[in-house]
């Protein structure tokens, strides 16, 4: 059978293949011996490799049949859906990816093509080694970081750094326990009938238009707002009961993989068993056990970040974007594409209810509930005798602090009240390291990465200096690499470890925690430090945005912003709005539980119009503000627009192609859209390459991505330069 709407494809039959090599075409193959359905996953021959694809419907037959090659065999796994392959076209159209590279993130998974059998796994035994070695002591660390997890013996051994002989002695012994095991079992059963907590009146009507919702099994998607400590979280696990008795798929997509250690327990609490986990923070065999349990319907419900949307789902009902104002749903390397955008666009294809869960949600999403193109929840009040934090500015602009300060005298007598009532106070400050320069006080050089146009930033506690950028790291040195003059370098504006450090000198009686994810080495490491201080292990917290993300610390009663002007310097367009949730989130740390919170933010701008919306709490009129701003400029989400970033190790190379492309740009005006620059980006070196930004505005109804397909295809790029897209941008670096 070669008909386009064919239900299998005959062994000899022509199909079209789309693999994951970088080729702009799909390619004809035979259909293998006892033929194959259409979207089978299979392994073709390419030159002399062989390389994994997808049956994607009829071959073309138009060159000479006589070469065309046969599949070498079809991979058990379940096929993938029309509807993942209609997923995959229109997102790739949408960003303006080529489709191997859609089909990679969809493939994100090793050994997809290794037969079911039994297979050795490792966990954690109940023994003790007979003596501690270094080596010892790091599979016993891995173990415990990864929180249970399986591993084979190679994974637990890389991620150790050890030899194999090293597992294998541990298993001897006891300390490591042997499992046989099922390649790739289901997992267990979630029961949506298990008692749930206590809703208020307020949650079980929200609750229950979802739950409504979910019965009609149409597309929709429900905005979730709820200020912070409302119960947002319980809200949608009853809409993931509902889907559970439908007896189809849910997928709840978090913003950190800190945040999940606290929610799977919340997910086992409600439902008696843990979901599958998809993110870096499991291993490779957990992946490909999600990814076929997913397609298999072996897996219920997935618990994952942005890429676990490329999953194979069997029959997906629920999607949840929880914090889906969070940045990090935007990938900005690779295939460009944002979670939150793609997560509407996958639910409309397969019939399932979206919920965009957030205490400050996007302005993309507040503009489309007020529209009416999304329905909309609010939750209003805190969960139980909890209530909103009282906020404060506190006007840094008299206040006198040396060089080396930065906690103000008001601040730090909050703090100390807090800490002599038993209570806890987060010092917040949304910048990593020890300090973001290093200053030689002799001739002035700042020491910057040698790859990017970028300033290092001085780690103490790893005693390194960390490019941010492209991760390169090296020494503190000693001596000025410009001038060599010893003993002059200084660190210049504090990072969360130098706050640390003048928080343990202010406070030298108090327990101080550095919550921030270049210091630990795993996440589980951090998940099981942030569950220690929630049970009441530390008196201060210093911390970056990473706390600010869904953390419930029952005892923190005092938040204090150190630099809330930070977020508000420079040209981003979304400053003010990133800054405002930021800041509000942060403050919602304080006071969840009986204790009323207090939120003090110091600033050098009390009267900007960000500062006064936070202090105020006025969210809608904060929000009907930057909307006007944004229509009148005729930037998102009443505009559309794309970033062209121009690379190459040689700078004038990049220019020249940039000067090129706004010369020559009849296809954007023809759209009705404007080129702004070629730029140099913000950052304008990154890992030796050279940097060039373009940008696109559009109207709304402007068709941009055809037009800007058209206007980059009038060039080729000569070698070392390449060029990529980023259709809706969410920075501007």
């Amino acid at each position: 059978m070669t008909s386009h709407g064919a239900d299998f494809y005959d062994a000899g039959a022509l199909v079209a293949v789309l693999t994951t090599q970088p080729l702009d075409r799909l390619l004809d193959y035979r259909a293998p011996e006892g033929g194959c359905h259409p979207g089978a996953f299979v392994e073709v021959p390419l030159g002399s490799r062989k390389v994994p694809g997808v049956v994607w419907g009829p071959g073309r037959g138009d060159f000479d049949l006589s070469k065309v090659r046969a599949v070498i065999r079809v991979l058990d796994v379940a096929p993938m859906r029309e509807e993942m392959q209609e997923f995959l076209r229109r997102a790739a159209d949408y960003t303006l990816t080529p489709m191997p590279a859609m089909l990679r993130l969809a493939t994100r998974a090793p050994g997809l093509g290794d037969p079911p059998s039994m297979r050795k796994i490792y966990r954690r035994g109940e023994g003790q080694p007979d003596r501690a070695t270094k080596a010892r002591s790091r599979v016993l660390q891995t173990l415990e970081d990864y929180g249970g997890l399986a591993f084979t013996m190679r994974e637990l051994a890389e991620a150790a750094d050890v030899s194999t002989s090293v597992v294998k002695g541990l298993v001897a012994q006891g300390v490591v326990r042997e499992e046989d095991t099922p390649r790739d079992r289901p997992y267990p059963h979630l029961d949506p009938a298990r008692v749930p907590r206590v809703l208020t009146a307020e949650q079980e009507e929200a609750a229950q238009t979802l739950r409504a919702a979910v019965r009609t099994g149409v597309y929709g998607t429900t905005l979730l707002r709820g200020v912070t400590g409302s119960g947002k979280t319980e809200v949608y696990l009853e809409a993931v009961a509902e889907v559970l008795r439908q007896g189809r798929q849910a997928l709840v997509l978090l913003p950190e993989i800190a945040l999940t250690a606290e929610f799977l327990t919340r997910i086992e609490a409600r439902f008696g068993a843990r979901p599958a986990e998809w993110h870096s923070g499991v291993t490779m065999t957990e992946r490909r056990r999600a990814w076929k349990m997913v397609g298999q319907g072996g897996a219920q419900v997935v618990v994952g970040a942005r890429s676990a949307l490329f999953l194979p789902f069997r029959d997906l009902g629920l999607i949840v974007v929880d914090e889906e104002h969070d940045s990090s749903y935007k990938q900005e390397d690779g295939v460009l594409y944002n979670a939150r955008d793609m997560a509407v666009l996958r639910a409309s294809l397969c019939s399932a209810r979206v919920v965009l869960a957030s205490a400050t949600p996007s302005l993309e999403s507040w503009a489309n509930a007020e529209a009416g193109k999304y329905d909309k929840l609010e939750l209003a009040a805190r969960f139980g005798d909890a209530v909103l934090p009282e906020i404060r500015a506190v006007d840094m602009r008299g206040v006198k602090l040396t060089a080396d300060r930065w906690i103000s005298p008001t601040l730090q007598r909050a703090v100390e009240a807090r800490i002599a009532a038993g209570e806890q106070a987060l010092l917040f400050l949304n910048r990593r390291g020890y300090a973001p320069v290093t200053l030689c006080r002799a001739c002035g050089h700042q020491i910057g990465c040698d790859h990017c146009d970028a300033r290092m930033v001085e780690h103490r506690f790893q005693a390194r200096l960390v490019c941010h950028q492209c991760g390169e790291t090296r020494p503190i040195p000693t001596h000025c690499p410009s001038c060599e003059a010893e003993g002059r370098l200084a660190a210049v504006g504090p990072g969360v470890e130098r706050l640390g450090e003048e928080a343990a000198a202010t406070f030298p009686d108090a327990r101080i925690e550095t919550l921030s994810s270049d210091l630990f080495g795993s996440a589980r490491a951090l998940k099981d430090r942030i569950r220690q201080i929630a049970d009441g292990g530390a008196d201060i917290i210093i911390g970056t945005q990473l706390v600010a993300k869904g953390h419930n610390f029952p005892f923190l009663t005092l938040v204090g912003v150190i630099d809330a002007d930070l977020g508000l310097q420079g040209s981003d367009l979304r400053a003010a709005e990133r800054t405002f949730q930021l800041m509000r989130q942060v403050a919602g740390r304080a006071g969840r539980a009986e204790r009323r919170g207090v939120a003090m933010l110091q600033t050098f701008q009390p009267e900007h119009p960000v500062i006064r919306a936070i202090l105020s709490g006025d969210e809608d009129g904060f929000w009907r503000a930057e909307a006007e701003e944004r229509r009148h400029a005729g930037m998102p989400p009443y505009g559309r627009m794309a970033g062209i970033i121009l690379s190459s190790p040689d700078m004038q190379s990049v220019f020249d192609m940039g000067n090129r492309l706004a010369r020559q740009d009849g296809p954007i005006q023809r759209a009705g859209a404007q080129v702004f620059g070629p730029a140099p980006a913000p950052i304008a070196r990154i890992r030796g390459r050279h940097r060039v930004r373009l940008l696109v505005r559009a109207p709304r109804s402007a068709p941009l991505q055809a037009a800007v397909s058209e206007w980059v295809a009038q060039f080729n790029l000569p070698p070392q330069l390449r060029l990529s897209v980023d259709i809706d941008p969410q920075s501007f670096f």
